[in-house]
Protein backbone atom coordinates (compact mmCIF):
# COMPACT_ATOMS: atom_id res chain seq x y z
CA UNK A 1 0.00 0.00 0.00
CA UNK A 2 1.64 3.71 -1.12
CA UNK A 3 1.24 5.92 2.09
CA UNK A 4 -0.10 9.81 1.42
CA UNK A 5 0.82 12.62 3.79
CA UNK A 6 -1.25 16.13 3.18
CA UNK A 7 -0.48 18.75 5.22
CA UNK A 8 -3.60 22.00 5.48
CA UNK A 9 -4.66 24.40 8.09
CA UNK A 10 -7.35 24.35 10.31
CA UNK A 11 -8.55 27.75 9.38
CA UNK A 12 -11.46 27.42 12.33
CA UNK A 13 -8.74 27.83 15.13
CA UNK A 14 -7.08 31.09 14.34
CA UNK A 15 -4.62 32.29 17.30
CA UNK A 16 -5.35 35.93 18.44
CA UNK A 17 -2.69 36.88 15.61
CA UNK A 18 -5.28 35.65 12.79
CA UNK A 19 -2.39 32.66 12.52
CA UNK A 20 -3.90 28.93 12.04
CA UNK A 21 -2.65 25.60 12.80
CA UNK A 22 -0.72 23.46 10.27
CA UNK A 23 -2.07 19.76 10.12
CA UNK A 24 -1.32 16.61 8.56
CA UNK A 25 -3.30 13.85 7.45
CA UNK A 26 -1.86 10.60 7.19
CA UNK A 27 -3.28 7.92 4.78
CA UNK A 28 -2.68 4.17 4.61
CA UNK A 29 -5.31 2.65 2.22
CA UNK A 30 -8.62 2.96 4.13
CA UNK A 31 -6.71 4.07 7.24
CA UNK A 32 -6.32 8.09 8.47
CA UNK A 33 -4.50 9.62 11.10
CA UNK A 34 -4.47 13.29 11.63
CA UNK A 35 -1.43 15.09 13.39
CA UNK A 36 -0.39 18.68 14.42
CA UNK A 37 2.55 19.93 12.93
CA UNK A 38 3.72 22.48 15.65
CA UNK A 39 3.88 25.31 13.29
CA UNK A 40 0.86 27.72 12.46
CA UNK A 41 0.56 30.38 9.34
CA UNK A 42 -1.45 32.91 7.51
CA UNK A 43 -4.04 31.70 5.31
CA UNK A 44 -3.33 34.46 2.51
CA UNK A 45 -0.03 33.06 2.94
CA UNK A 46 -0.56 29.08 2.58
CA UNK A 47 0.03 27.33 -0.73
CA UNK A 48 -2.14 24.44 -0.49
CA UNK A 49 -1.33 22.77 -3.57
CA UNK A 50 2.41 22.53 -2.21
CA UNK A 51 1.66 22.25 1.23
CA UNK A 52 4.00 24.67 2.25
CA UNK A 53 3.83 28.73 2.96
CA UNK A 54 4.65 31.03 0.26
CA UNK A 55 7.66 33.43 0.24
CA UNK A 56 11.32 33.99 0.94
CA UNK A 57 10.95 35.79 4.58
CA UNK A 58 12.57 34.37 7.47
CA UNK A 59 9.34 33.09 8.87
CA UNK A 60 8.52 30.83 5.65
CA UNK A 61 12.23 29.60 5.46
CA UNK A 62 12.20 28.17 8.70
CA UNK A 63 8.35 27.08 8.99
CA UNK A 64 9.13 25.06 5.49
CA UNK A 65 12.05 23.64 6.38
CA UNK A 66 10.76 22.12 9.94
CA UNK A 67 8.14 20.80 7.52
CA UNK A 68 10.29 19.25 5.34
CA UNK A 69 11.78 17.44 8.30
CA UNK A 70 8.51 16.72 9.74
CA UNK A 71 7.69 14.98 6.44
CA UNK A 72 10.87 13.60 6.81
CA UNK A 73 10.60 11.85 9.79
CA UNK A 74 6.99 10.63 8.70
CA UNK A 75 9.00 8.63 5.10
CA UNK A 76 11.46 7.17 7.50
CA UNK A 77 8.79 5.88 10.51
CA UNK A 78 7.40 4.29 7.54
CA UNK A 79 10.00 2.51 6.12
CA UNK A 80 10.79 1.18 9.36
CA UNK A 81 7.29 -0.19 9.92
CA UNK A 82 7.35 -1.64 6.12
CA UNK A 83 10.81 -3.39 7.27
CA UNK A 84 9.28 -5.03 10.16
CA UNK A 85 6.69 -6.94 7.40
CA UNK A 86 4.11 -6.95 10.32
CA UNK A 87 0.73 -5.04 9.39
CA UNK A 88 0.25 -1.43 10.44
CA UNK A 89 -2.16 1.20 9.59
CA UNK A 90 -1.99 5.29 9.71
CA UNK A 91 -2.16 5.28 13.29
CA UNK A 92 0.76 3.18 13.67
CA UNK A 93 2.83 5.41 11.49
CA UNK A 94 1.75 8.67 13.32
CA UNK A 95 2.68 7.15 16.72
CA UNK A 96 6.58 5.85 15.47
CA UNK A 97 7.47 9.09 14.23
CA UNK A 98 5.57 11.05 17.35
CA UNK A 99 7.73 8.86 19.34
CA UNK A 100 10.91 9.30 17.63
CA UNK A 101 10.17 13.39 17.82
CA UNK A 102 9.28 13.05 21.55
CA UNK A 103 12.82 11.81 22.39
CA UNK A 104 14.36 14.62 20.31
CA UNK A 105 12.68 17.41 21.38
CA UNK A 106 14.17 19.35 24.55
CA UNK A 107 12.69 20.73 27.51
CA UNK A 108 14.42 24.39 27.36
CA UNK A 109 14.12 24.69 23.60
CA UNK A 110 10.24 24.47 23.97
CA UNK A 111 10.90 26.91 26.49
CA UNK A 112 13.05 29.55 24.55
CA UNK A 113 10.10 28.93 21.97
CA UNK A 114 7.75 29.90 23.80
CA UNK A 115 9.15 33.17 25.41
CA UNK A 116 9.81 33.81 21.36
CA UNK A 117 6.74 33.91 20.69
CA UNK A 118 5.80 35.99 23.58
CA UNK A 119 8.23 38.47 22.55
CA UNK A 120 6.13 40.11 19.86
CA UNK A 121 2.98 40.03 22.91
CA UNK A 122 4.64 42.22 24.83
CA UNK A 123 2.88 45.79 25.43
CA UNK A 124 -0.70 43.66 23.66
CA UNK A 125 -1.78 40.94 26.00
CA UNK A 126 1.28 40.21 27.80
CA UNK A 127 3.23 42.76 30.27
CA UNK A 128 7.03 43.06 30.51
CA UNK A 129 6.87 41.66 33.79
CA UNK A 130 5.28 38.52 32.96
CA UNK A 131 8.37 37.81 29.61
CA UNK A 132 10.63 38.17 32.68
CA UNK A 133 9.33 36.07 34.85
CA UNK A 134 10.06 33.63 31.97
CA UNK A 135 13.09 34.42 31.65
CA UNK A 136 13.93 34.07 35.44
CA UNK A 137 12.50 30.62 34.98
CA UNK A 138 14.09 29.10 32.24
CA UNK A 139 17.31 30.15 33.90
CA UNK A 140 16.93 28.29 37.08
CA UNK A 141 16.01 25.48 35.35
CA UNK A 142 18.66 25.08 33.06
CA UNK A 143 21.31 26.00 36.17
CA UNK A 144 19.11 22.98 38.00
CA UNK A 145 19.47 20.85 35.14
CA UNK A 146 22.92 21.36 34.79
CA UNK A 147 23.76 20.52 38.55
CA UNK A 148 21.01 17.71 38.93
CA UNK A 149 21.54 15.75 35.56
CA UNK A 150 25.10 17.42 34.23
CA UNK A 151 22.77 17.86 30.99
CA UNK A 152 22.42 21.02 28.87
CA UNK A 153 18.65 19.86 28.19
CA UNK A 154 16.75 17.46 28.93
CA UNK A 155 14.37 15.36 26.24
CA UNK A 156 10.60 15.55 27.48
CA UNK A 157 11.40 11.71 27.13
CA UNK A 158 13.40 11.97 30.32
CA UNK A 159 11.32 13.52 31.96
CA UNK A 160 9.61 11.85 35.30
CA UNK A 161 6.68 12.92 38.16
CA UNK A 162 10.10 13.76 40.56
CA UNK A 163 11.48 16.14 38.61
CA UNK A 164 9.02 18.68 39.62
CA UNK A 165 10.04 18.21 43.41
CA UNK A 166 13.66 18.02 43.10
CA UNK A 167 13.28 21.54 41.18
CA UNK A 168 11.34 22.75 44.44
CA UNK A 169 13.93 21.91 46.37
CA UNK A 170 16.37 23.33 44.64
CA UNK A 171 15.24 26.63 44.20
CA UNK A 172 13.98 27.17 47.89
CA UNK A 173 16.89 25.08 49.40
CA UNK A 174 19.97 25.78 47.16
CA UNK A 175 19.32 28.99 45.43
CA UNK A 176 16.95 30.11 48.44
CA UNK A 177 13.68 31.97 46.93
CA UNK A 178 11.01 31.77 48.65
CA UNK A 179 8.04 29.62 48.08
CA UNK A 180 5.88 31.96 46.46
CA UNK A 181 8.34 32.53 44.02
CA UNK A 182 9.23 28.39 43.59
CA UNK A 183 5.33 28.17 42.79
CA UNK A 184 5.05 30.66 39.70
CA UNK A 185 8.02 28.78 38.13
CA UNK A 186 6.33 25.47 38.29
CA UNK A 187 3.60 26.95 37.33
CA UNK A 188 4.96 28.33 34.06
CA UNK A 189 7.10 24.72 33.54
CA UNK A 190 3.96 23.18 33.83
CA UNK A 191 2.63 25.51 30.87
CA UNK A 192 5.37 24.31 28.87
CA UNK A 193 4.39 20.94 29.04
CA UNK A 194 1.05 20.93 28.88
CA UNK A 195 1.77 22.91 25.08
CA UNK A 196 4.33 20.31 24.00
CA UNK A 197 1.92 17.68 25.06
CA UNK A 198 -0.91 19.58 22.45
CA UNK A 199 1.38 19.75 20.03
CA UNK A 200 1.86 16.04 20.33
CA UNK A 201 5.82 16.09 21.08
CA UNK A 202 4.92 15.00 24.93
CA UNK A 203 2.84 11.52 25.38
CA UNK A 204 1.49 12.35 28.78
CA UNK A 205 0.65 15.53 30.78
CA UNK A 206 3.08 15.94 32.57
CA UNK A 207 2.98 16.77 35.95
CA UNK A 208 -0.40 17.38 35.85
CA UNK A 209 -1.13 15.44 39.19
CA UNK A 210 1.89 17.21 40.97
CA UNK A 211 0.72 19.59 43.62
CA UNK A 212 3.12 22.55 45.14
CA UNK A 213 2.70 24.33 48.17
CA UNK A 214 1.76 28.09 47.14
CA UNK A 215 3.72 29.35 49.75
CA UNK A 216 3.04 33.01 51.54
CA UNK A 217 3.76 35.62 49.10
CA UNK A 218 3.29 37.98 52.08
CA UNK A 219 6.59 39.46 53.26
CA UNK A 220 7.81 36.92 56.04
CA UNK A 221 7.70 38.88 60.08
CA UNK A 222 11.10 39.33 61.78
CA UNK A 223 11.24 38.18 65.32
CA UNK A 224 11.64 41.06 67.86
CA UNK A 225 13.99 40.77 71.05
CA UNK A 226 12.21 39.22 73.30
CA UNK A 227 11.85 36.03 70.45
CA UNK A 228 15.46 36.59 69.97
CA UNK A 229 16.34 35.85 73.78
CA UNK A 230 13.69 32.74 74.01
CA UNK A 231 15.81 31.24 70.87
CA UNK A 232 19.25 32.41 72.54
CA UNK A 233 18.19 31.00 76.42
CA UNK A 234 17.43 27.29 74.60
CA UNK A 235 19.35 24.33 75.99
CA UNK A 236 19.98 21.27 74.10
CA UNK A 237 21.12 17.75 75.45
CA UNK A 238 23.75 15.45 73.26
CA UNK A 239 20.83 14.19 71.57
CA UNK A 240 20.07 17.25 70.01
CA UNK A 241 23.20 18.40 68.33
CA UNK A 242 21.51 18.68 64.95
CA UNK A 243 18.70 21.31 66.32
CA UNK A 244 21.51 23.21 68.33
CA UNK A 245 23.55 23.29 65.36
CA UNK A 246 20.54 24.89 63.45
CA UNK A 247 19.31 27.38 66.54
CA UNK A 248 23.06 28.88 65.94
CA UNK A 249 23.23 28.68 62.03
CA UNK A 250 19.77 30.60 62.47
CA UNK A 251 20.88 32.98 64.89
CA UNK A 252 24.47 33.98 62.62
CA UNK A 253 22.25 34.71 59.75
CA UNK A 254 19.94 36.90 62.05
CA UNK A 255 23.35 38.80 63.14
CA UNK A 256 24.33 38.81 59.35
CA UNK A 257 21.57 38.95 56.87
CA UNK A 258 22.73 35.86 55.02
CA UNK A 259 20.82 33.95 52.96
CA UNK A 260 21.11 29.83 53.46
CA UNK A 261 22.72 29.38 50.30
CA UNK A 262 25.22 31.64 50.89
CA UNK A 263 25.65 30.65 54.40
CA UNK A 264 26.58 27.14 53.80
CA UNK A 265 29.28 28.46 51.01
CA UNK A 266 31.42 30.78 53.06
CA UNK A 267 34.60 30.18 53.77
CA UNK A 268 37.59 31.36 55.58
CA UNK A 269 38.35 34.16 52.04
CA UNK A 270 35.25 36.12 52.72
CA UNK A 271 36.32 36.91 56.09
CA UNK A 272 38.52 40.68 55.55
CA UNK A 273 39.91 43.12 58.17
CA UNK A 274 38.91 46.72 57.92
CA UNK A 275 41.77 49.57 59.13
CA UNK A 276 40.66 49.50 62.21
CA UNK A 277 40.70 45.51 63.11
CA UNK A 278 36.78 44.68 62.73
CA UNK A 279 36.45 41.37 61.15
CA UNK A 280 33.98 41.42 58.40
CA UNK A 281 31.83 39.53 55.90
CA UNK A 282 32.53 40.23 51.88
CA UNK A 283 30.93 38.11 49.69
CA UNK A 284 28.62 37.96 46.78
CA UNK A 285 25.15 36.72 47.04
CA UNK A 286 24.52 33.81 44.57
CA UNK A 287 20.69 35.20 43.60
CA UNK A 288 21.75 38.56 42.66
CA UNK A 289 24.96 38.69 42.19
CA UNK A 290 25.35 41.67 44.52
CA UNK A 291 28.41 42.13 46.58
CA UNK A 292 27.46 42.08 49.97
CA UNK A 293 29.67 43.20 53.59
CA UNK A 294 28.56 43.00 56.78
CA UNK A 295 30.18 43.79 59.87
CA UNK A 296 30.27 41.10 62.37
CA UNK A 297 29.33 41.83 65.55
CA UNK A 298 30.34 39.96 68.61
CA UNK A 299 27.07 38.13 68.94
CA UNK A 300 28.19 36.59 64.81
CA UNK A 301 31.54 36.57 66.19
CA UNK A 302 30.89 34.15 69.10
CA UNK A 303 28.72 31.98 67.13
CA UNK A 304 31.61 31.52 64.68
CA UNK A 305 34.00 30.67 67.47
CA UNK A 306 31.34 28.54 68.76
CA UNK A 307 30.69 26.90 65.25
CA UNK A 308 34.36 27.40 63.89
CA UNK A 309 35.85 23.52 63.17
CA UNK A 310 39.49 23.27 61.44
CA UNK A 311 38.94 20.12 59.61
CA UNK A 312 36.63 22.16 57.21
CA UNK A 313 36.88 25.00 54.48
CA UNK A 314 33.78 26.37 54.97
CA UNK A 315 32.96 28.97 58.27
CA UNK A 316 29.46 27.26 59.16
CA UNK A 317 28.65 23.62 58.94
CA UNK A 318 26.68 22.13 56.18
CA UNK A 319 23.01 21.47 57.15
CA UNK A 320 20.92 19.93 54.90
CA UNK A 321 17.74 22.27 53.58
CA UNK A 322 14.69 19.73 54.48
CA UNK A 323 16.74 18.98 57.61
CA UNK A 324 17.04 22.94 58.34
CA UNK A 325 14.13 23.40 58.21
CA UNK A 326 12.54 20.90 59.99
CA UNK A 327 14.80 21.89 62.99
CA UNK A 328 13.66 25.20 62.81
CA UNK A 329 9.86 24.31 63.25
CA UNK A 330 10.69 22.37 65.81
CA UNK A 331 12.88 24.82 67.65
CA UNK A 332 9.99 27.48 67.30
CA UNK A 333 7.56 25.41 69.05
CA UNK A 334 10.15 24.31 71.75
CA UNK A 335 11.03 28.27 72.62
CA UNK A 336 7.19 28.66 72.36
CA UNK A 337 7.23 31.61 69.00
CA UNK A 338 3.62 32.23 68.12
CA UNK A 339 5.00 32.38 64.34
CA UNK A 340 6.92 29.10 62.47
CA UNK A 341 10.23 30.61 61.72
CA UNK A 342 11.98 30.28 58.08
CA UNK A 343 15.66 31.16 56.54
CA UNK A 344 13.85 34.21 54.99
CA UNK A 345 12.82 35.44 58.75
CA UNK A 346 16.45 35.21 59.98
CA UNK A 347 17.28 37.68 56.86
CA UNK A 348 14.06 40.16 57.57
CA UNK A 349 15.37 39.79 61.84
CA UNK A 350 18.67 41.70 60.62
CA UNK A 351 17.00 44.06 58.53
CA UNK A 352 14.60 45.30 60.98
CA UNK A 353 16.36 44.37 64.57
CA UNK A 354 19.72 44.52 63.87
CA UNK A 355 20.01 47.51 61.27
CA UNK A 356 17.28 49.70 60.95
CA UNK A 357 15.97 49.91 64.67
CA UNK A 358 19.97 50.85 65.67
CA UNK A 359 19.54 54.20 62.81
CA UNK A 360 21.40 52.31 59.67
CA UNK A 361 20.14 54.16 56.33
CA UNK A 362 18.06 51.50 54.45
CA UNK A 363 20.50 52.35 51.50
CA UNK A 364 23.12 50.82 53.75
CA UNK A 365 20.22 47.99 55.10
CA UNK A 366 19.76 46.89 51.55
CA UNK A 367 24.03 46.72 50.04
CA UNK A 368 24.14 44.23 53.08
CA UNK A 369 21.35 41.97 51.97
CA UNK A 370 22.45 41.77 48.77
CA UNK A 371 19.63 43.82 47.24
CA UNK A 372 19.72 45.18 43.40
CA UNK A 373 17.39 47.74 44.74
CA UNK A 374 15.81 49.48 47.39
CA UNK A 375 12.17 48.95 46.84
CA UNK A 376 12.20 45.42 48.67
CA UNK A 377 13.85 47.38 52.19
CA UNK A 378 10.81 49.95 51.92
CA UNK A 379 8.15 47.87 51.47
CA UNK A 380 9.86 45.83 54.72
CA UNK A 381 9.73 49.06 56.78
CA UNK A 382 6.14 50.23 55.61
CA UNK A 383 4.80 47.42 57.07
CA UNK A 384 6.71 47.11 60.19
CA UNK A 385 4.57 48.06 63.09
CA UNK A 386 7.90 50.17 64.70
CA UNK A 387 7.08 53.92 64.23
CA UNK A 388 11.00 54.84 63.82
CA UNK A 389 11.42 52.17 61.10
CA UNK A 390 8.18 54.07 59.43
CA UNK A 391 9.83 57.09 59.56
CA UNK A 392 13.01 56.05 58.25
CA UNK A 393 11.29 55.10 54.87
CA UNK A 394 8.92 58.05 55.06
CA UNK A 395 11.81 60.63 55.22
CA UNK A 396 13.49 58.45 52.41
CA UNK A 397 10.52 58.74 50.31
CA UNK A 398 10.14 62.23 50.85
CA UNK A 399 13.94 62.80 50.23
CA UNK A 400 13.50 60.96 46.40
CA UNK A 401 10.55 63.38 46.07
CA UNK A 402 12.66 66.70 46.31
CA UNK A 403 15.90 67.51 45.30
CA UNK A 404 18.35 69.77 47.45
CA UNK A 405 17.33 72.54 44.97
CA UNK A 406 14.09 72.83 46.76
CA UNK A 407 15.20 72.18 50.66
CA UNK A 408 18.58 72.75 52.51
CA UNK A 409 19.89 70.20 55.46
CA UNK A 410 18.86 72.54 57.73
CA UNK A 411 14.72 71.94 56.33
CA UNK A 412 15.19 68.68 56.47
CA UNK A 413 16.33 68.61 59.84
CA UNK A 414 13.34 70.25 60.73
CA UNK A 415 10.79 68.33 59.53
CA UNK A 416 9.67 66.17 62.49
CA UNK A 417 6.11 64.46 61.77
CA UNK A 418 4.69 63.83 57.89
CA UNK A 419 1.60 63.06 57.63
CA UNK A 420 1.22 63.17 54.44
CA UNK A 421 2.88 60.04 54.27
CA UNK A 422 1.90 58.20 56.64
CA UNK A 423 4.56 58.84 59.74
CA UNK A 424 3.52 58.94 63.31
CA UNK A 425 5.75 59.91 66.36
CA UNK A 426 9.03 60.66 66.22
CA UNK A 427 11.55 59.79 63.07
CA UNK A 428 14.90 58.86 62.86
CA UNK A 429 17.23 60.94 59.79
CA UNK A 430 21.03 60.75 60.11
CA UNK A 431 21.29 58.68 63.69
CA UNK A 432 19.55 60.99 65.48
CA UNK A 433 15.70 61.15 66.61
CA UNK A 434 13.35 64.27 65.73
CA UNK A 435 9.90 64.94 67.15
CA UNK A 436 7.33 67.49 66.44
CA UNK A 437 5.13 68.74 63.70
CA UNK A 438 6.06 70.35 60.28
CA UNK A 439 3.50 72.87 58.65
CA UNK A 440 1.98 71.71 55.30
CA UNK A 441 0.75 73.89 52.37
CA UNK A 442 -1.63 71.43 50.54
CA UNK A 443 -1.66 73.88 47.43
CA UNK A 444 1.06 75.71 47.23
CA UNK A 445 4.49 74.46 44.48
CA UNK A 446 6.48 74.12 47.62
CA UNK A 447 4.36 72.39 49.84
CA UNK A 448 7.65 72.61 52.92
CA UNK A 449 8.67 75.72 53.90
CA UNK A 450 11.93 76.42 55.10
CA UNK A 451 12.26 76.04 58.73
CA UNK A 452 15.68 77.12 60.02
CA UNK A 453 17.47 75.84 63.22
CA UNK A 454 16.47 78.73 64.82
CA UNK A 455 12.95 77.51 65.30
CA UNK A 456 11.53 76.44 68.38
CA UNK A 457 10.16 73.29 66.23
CA UNK A 458 13.77 71.96 66.01
CA UNK A 459 14.91 69.84 68.73
CA UNK A 460 18.41 68.21 68.05
CA UNK A 461 21.36 68.82 67.16
CA UNK A 462 23.92 69.02 64.19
Amino acid sequence: MKMKVLLYLKKSSRDRSGKAPIMGRITLGHSVAQFSCKQSCNSDLWNPRESRMDGKSREAVEVNTKLDNLLLAVQVSYQSLLAKGSPFDATDIKEHFQGSMQSRTMLLERFDGLIEDMKDRVGVDIKENSLAAYRQTRVQLQKFIRTKYNASDLAFSQLTEDFIKQFEQYVTGEVGLKQSTCYNMIVLIKKVCKLAYREGVADSLLFDNVHVDKGDSRLPKALDKDALDKLKALCFDGLNEDMETSRDVFLFACYTGAAYCDLMALNREHLVRDDEGALWLKFNRQKTGVLCRVKLLPEALRLLEQLHNDARETLLPYMNYATYLSCLKAISLRAGLSLPITTHTARHTFATLVTLEQGVPIETVSKMLGHSTVAHDRAICESHPSETIRGVRTLDHFHRRFTPDHLTETDMRSIFKMRRWGCRGSIRWRGRFYSGTAPYRKNSARPWPAIRSSSPLWRGGA
